[in-house]
């Protein structure tokens, strides 16, 4: 396997909320249903991942959030499940594997994502 493209995110948490709570729409725009309900923390992270895999990507045009959703494995690993347009974006891209890893600390989440063919 080779790496298509990395990609990381950092996103503050105070800034985040604030955020969320100065637009109402956002979390719609950003989250799918089974998303948007989760605690702050988990949206952070969540948000940071799909950041990370639009930089892992080279941010193509013509994607929307909701394209990316992060659910859990049955082990309890994040990893994207694709809607839309991004499934044969990411196979116009070569892409057949995606890695992802998010942390979260008091003030900050991060994600980390690598993608191969």
């Amino acid at each position: 396997m080779s790496i298509i493209g990395i990609g990381v995110d950092v996103v503050d948490l105070g800034r985040f909320r604030e955020s969320l709570e100065r637009t109402p729409t956002l979390r719609a725009r950003l989250f799918t249903p089974a998303e948007a309900e989760l605690p702050l923390e988990s949206l952070a992270g969540r948000f940071a991942a799909k950041e990370a895999l639009a930089k892992a990507m080279g941010a193509p045009s013509g994607l929307s959030w909701q394209h990316f959703e992060i659910r859990h494995t049955p082990q309890g690993a994040p990893e994207f499940v694709l809607h839309g347009a991004a499934p044969e974006r990411l196979e116009a891209l070569g892409i057949t594997t995606i890695h992802l890893s998010i942390s979260h600390d008091t003030t900050i989440a991060t994600a980390f994502v690598v993608a191969e063919c």
